[in-house]
């Protein structure tokens, strides 16, 4: 079987080049987790402006901390059955699928080939003596085994790039996630509070039309018994009482409204048929709100805007590589026979190494193209995450700077509601008693009504804006480490 005057080779060493290359390969393919991006000049303010800064944490279910069970239980109902936060979480899987796909690239490519061949040729016309014009049949058969690995070396870290690319797009997937169940936390807080607002409105125009019903009785007594100025206190009061039942229609409509929308927060079929809290309990102390520089690390979407920003450098990074010759290192190894039963002997051993460099001369100016594209792509997630930085001051400032308002219009409705409330009782007594006119009692109970109306609605503003204080301080949510991330994304063994 061997040539003669040629040394045969060892009946090892050319089948172990694959594992051998194999072996050597890793040791140039590690990839640490994705740097951060230098940040773009931000304007940091060392405190809030419109609250002194007190330093403390913010809690992760920051619900429970509120006082209202009801309102835990449908915030923890919502982050268990949305079907938007399914979405996300779902984005979450293709990124870090995505990472592995591009983590692939770093890692050697191996193959197992096993082959079987029959062939029959004809040949015609051959120089052979006595074949003369007859067809001469030759059949082989042929079996083969090998095995095949081939290595990109990434000299210029464009594949290194590429994956740390993704490996930042899957920590700003995991921070959307976070930032999805924050703000559907905050969504279905603030939809339970439209819920709870929208059947204490209902409540108070039924009993409005109560107390209308007992007034219009009261009109329609003295009237019989000849003590009014004629039909006019009468008309009036009977037009006040339709009216009050028309607002019990239109705000039976404003509450079947909120509890359906509700209820597909929560993923129910909106039916309109939820029963929310009676009545809203009163709120703890506010949450200290921290330092402006705290709020880069805690708000979910401010570290997505940062990790997408450290992904678009090192696709402008893999960009530039991509200028670079890219070398390949190809080997083979395996047996070539014609006997199956000598498929495993060695000495019909086969191998091949390789090794291609490729340079790009002219594609049309494609690849500076792509450069430029990811060096623009890199600015505009830089002037994003700005952007986002300070929108979330700007939410921050806006929450602190509007609690003090709003406690003291609170309080100062509230005393309006209780004078409303002892000025209508007042007018009815002195009505029943002649001593004042029916439109002095109209008054006081429009006014009466009108307070506490907007009594309820300031209530809800104030908690309304303690929700909106947690969601712009970051909410307690806490982003998977990095490291976590990373094994997550790890590149699998297996095809």
């Amino acid at each position: 079987m061997n040539d003669g005057g040629h040394k045969k080779p060892s009946r090892w060493t050319a089948p172990l080049l694959p594992l051998v290359l194999a072996a050597l390969v890793p040791v140039g393919c590690r990839v640490t987790a994705p740097p951060r991006a230098a940040r773009p000049p931000v304007e940091m303010p060392p405190a809030w402006s419109a609250s002194p800064s007190e330093g403390g944490e913010v809690v992760e279910t920051w619900w429970h901390s509120l006082g209202s069970t009801a309102l835990a239980q449908v915030v923890e109902e919502s982050l268990l059955a949305n079907w938007d936060l399914k979405v996300a979480a779902a984005r979450l899987e293709a990124a870090i699928a995505q990472a592995r796909v591009a983590g692939a690239a770093l890692q050697p490519r191996a193959g197992f080939d096993f082959s079987a061949n029959r062939q029959e040729r004809n040949f015609i016309g051959l120089p052979i003596p006595g074949a003369g014009n007859r067809v001469l049949t030759s059949r082989s058969t042929s079996y083969g085994a090998t095995f095949s690995v081939s290595w990109e070396l990434d000299l210029w870290g464009r594949l290194r790039a590429g994956h740390r690319a993704t490996l930042a797009e899957v920590q700003a997937s995991a921070a959307d996630l976070a930032a999805a169940k924050l703000s559907l936390a905050a969504q279905t807080a603030r939809a339970w509070l439209a819920t709870v607002e929208a059947a204490q409105q209902l409540e108070l125009a039924r009993q409005t039309v109560t107390n209308l019903q007992r007034t219009t009785e009261l009109v329609r007594r003295r009237y019989s018994q000849g003590l009014t100025q004629g039909q006019s206190d009468l008309r009036l009061a009977l037009a006040n009482e339709a009216a009050a039942r028309a607002v019990v229609a239109e705000r039976q409509t404003v509450y079947e409204r909120t509890v359906r929308q509700l209820e597909i927060l929560l993923g129910r079929y909106p039916r309109g048929a939820f029963e929310g809290g009676p009545s809203l309990p009163p709120l703890p102390p506010p949450t200290p709100a921290g330092l402006p520089s705290e709020l880069l690390e805690r708000r979910p979407d401010l570290v997505a805007a940062e990790r997408r920003m450290v992904a678009a450098d090192a696709r402008l990074r893999q960009a530039k590589a991509a200028l670079y010759p890219r070398i390949t290192l190809t080997t083979t190894g395996g047996t070539s026979t014609r006997d199956l039963v000598d498929l495993l002997d060695l000495d019909y051993k086969v191998w091949s190494l390789a090794a291609n460099a490729v340079q790009p001369l002219f594609e049309g100016g494609r690849l500076r193209a792509e450069v430029a594209l990811a060096r623009a792509r890199a600015e505009q997630a830089a002037a994003e995450y700005a952007r986002t930085v300070l929108q979330a001051f700007a939410e921050v400032e806006s929450c602190l700077a509007i609690a003090g308002p709003l406690e003291t219009r609170e309080r100062e409705l509230t005393e309006e509601w209780q004078q409303a409330q002892a000025a209508w009782r007042l007018a009815e007594e002195r009505y029943a008693s002649g001593l004042e006119s029916y439109l002095t009692v109209l008054s006081a109970q429009r006014q009466l009504i009108n307070s506490q109306s907007q009594r309820l609605v300031v209530q809800r503003a104030i908690w309304e804006n303690r929700i909106n204080l947690h969601l712009a301080l970051g909410g307690g949510f806490q982003v998977a480490p990095a490291q976590a991330i990373n094994r997550s994304a790890a590149v699998h063994t297996s095809p």
